[in-house]
């Protein structure tokens, strides 16, 4: 922890990783760097240990649903960018509606040919997104139809910015700086390019309705010198609260 924080340091004497674990090892030389918060944390440690309360021992974070404006667009970004899979669908034109889960499944082949066993298989993969696709927003002039809850005004009868909840979907890559380049070339609309702000290797990018998609490591957060967009590591904004 001390020579990752110290390294980070290094690049910036106001900005370090993000996702550092704070540690009473660190020395008061360094944590001179750092703005400490005021509030009083609290303590969560009872629920990272013990079993599952009885009843629970398979319950599967399975989804997370959001609604979107096109379909083709979504399932495009979401299978050709993120390399998802399009693990089972379902329409329903009696109710004007279509539903199309995604997931990171590694192997197509696994996926099964008749609905009952894709029924099956996505109801037990953990992570998976359930797009929503109501008929007719396809048709809509605006470029998004739907609020993503970061301090947007989109749907709003006042047109003014609402303080939202939902913030964003995550996913992690082996490598933050290799992948944006990749995001880049395909032309990505960047929130957040890994060099940007405080918080130096992570990135925000953008889904076709605006939902954001946050690009983290598998393994530690290590800064590199310039990121796709000629961002430099030293310096920054420092933290942005999107909900407003």
């Amino acid at each position: 922890l001390a020579s990752t924080l110290a390294a980070a340091v290094a690049l910036s004497s106001s900005t370090v990783s993000a996702f550092v674990a704070p540690s009473s090892s660190i020395s008061i030389a360094t944590t001179t760097h750092l703005k400490m918060s005021e509030v009083e944390q609290p303590d969560v440690s009872a629920y990272m240990t013990g079993a599952r309360p009885e009843g629970t021992e398979n319950y599967i974070m399975q989804q997370t649903m959001v609604r979107v404006k096109d379909p083709k667009a979504s399932l495009d970004f979401y299978c050709n960018v993120l390399g998802f899979k399009l693990l089972m669908y379902r329409e329903f034109p009696q109710w004007e509606f279509n539903v199309y889960f995604v997931a990171p499944i590694a192997d197509a082949s696994t996926i099964p040919e008749d609905e009952d066993g894709r029924w099956a298989m996505c109801m037990n993969t953990p992570g998976c997104l359930e797009l929503t696709w109501n008929y007719g927003s396809e048709k809509e002039d605006a470029k998004y139809v739907y609020n993503t809850g970061n301090g947007d005004s989109t749907g709003t009868s006042d047109g003014q910015k609402i303080k939202g909840g939902f913030g964003h979907i995550g996913i992690t890559v082996p490598n933050v700086y290799r992948a944006c380049e990749r995001f880049k070339e395909m032309g990505c609309d960047f929130h957040k390019s890994p060099n940007s702000g405080g918080m130096k290797g992570l990135a925000f990018i953008k889904d076709p309705d605006g939902y954001l998609v946050e690009i983290l490591p598998q393994g530690k957060m290590v800064p590199e010198a310039i990121d796709c967009m000629g961002v430099a590591a030293e310096g920054g904004e420092g933290y942005k609260d999107n909900s407003k």
